[in-house]
């Protein structure tokens, strides 16, 4: 089960992830979107929306420094004490945005009928996992907060960083106590899932904006006229009238 758990499992999130994203965005192109129920209540939105996430963005920088760097590169630059410190405080912070900013955006998506019925049962899945992730996540950190007779840099991030040298060091793992197994388990879980939902948007930049024409709008009294346009059509956006 260890094995499995440590060693396969965390493949294949990434393979259903990597395959899921390049299908998903071959034949589904038109649902590529958070499907935005903005239009349908914004109040709750515009308090819970930017909590949460920051607060993702804060622990995502976490996570890069927690796990993706070796313990012995932070050591020379800081103690453990004040890395300690610096992830205990920061932890907490980044959390307590993730927790209401999510608890504001649950409460919101039951409450609110008209978003209610926009949720799909994808979305419900997704708000499941994503919900245990926070969870586990808050429980380790108050965990080390409390107590830290156990370094996850020493367990944790090896393993992780393990899973990218094609070297998975399934003991490592199988050692750690359980409320980290259960984040780390789930965390794939949620990586897995995340093609078929609407976290897909994370990967989408408006980059295109920048850089198209502008949209001509005329008045209802237009006399058809084609009006000249500021600057010329680029790329796909030239019209046929205009390359002749």
């Amino acid at each position: 089960m260890n094995t499995f758990l440590w060693a396969v499992f965390p493949y294949l999130a990434l393979a259903v992830f990597v395959v899921g994203l390049i299908w998903r965005y071959k034949y589904d192109k038109f649902g590529w979107t958070t499907r935005s129920s903005q239009l349908y209540e914004s109040r709750m939105l515009r308090i819970g929306s930017p909590l949460f996430h920051f607060g993702i963005l804060f622990a995502l920088l976490g996570h890069i420094m927690g796990l993706v760097i070796p313990k012995g590169w932070t050591d020379v630059v800081m103690d453990q004490h004040a890395y300690h410190l610096i992830a205990v405080v920061g932890g907490l912070v980044s959390g307590a945005m993730i927790c209401v900013g999510f608890v504001i955006l649950v409460f919101r998506r039951r409450t609110v009928k008209t978003v209610f019925n926009a949720t799909t049962v994808n979305d419900k899945v997704m708000y499941l996992v994503l919900g245990l992730v926070i969870l586990f996540g808050m429980w380790n950190t108050i965990s080390t907060a409390l107590s830290d007779h156990f370094n996850y840099r020493e367990s944790v991030s090896p393993w992780f960083r393990s899973i990218f040298t094609f070297q998975p060091n399934v003991e490592l793992m199988a050692g750690a106590p359980f409320q980290f197994q259960a984040h780390a388990f789930l965390a794939f879980l949620l990586i897995l899932i995340w093609p078929f939902t609407r976290l897909v948007h994370v990967f989408s930049a408006p980059v295109g904006y920048l850089v198209r024409p502008y949209i001509v709008y005329r008045s209802k009294g237009d006399t058809g006229q084609r009006p000249t346009p500021s600057r010329a059509p680029q790329g796909t956006w030239t019209s046929p009238t205009a390359r002749k």
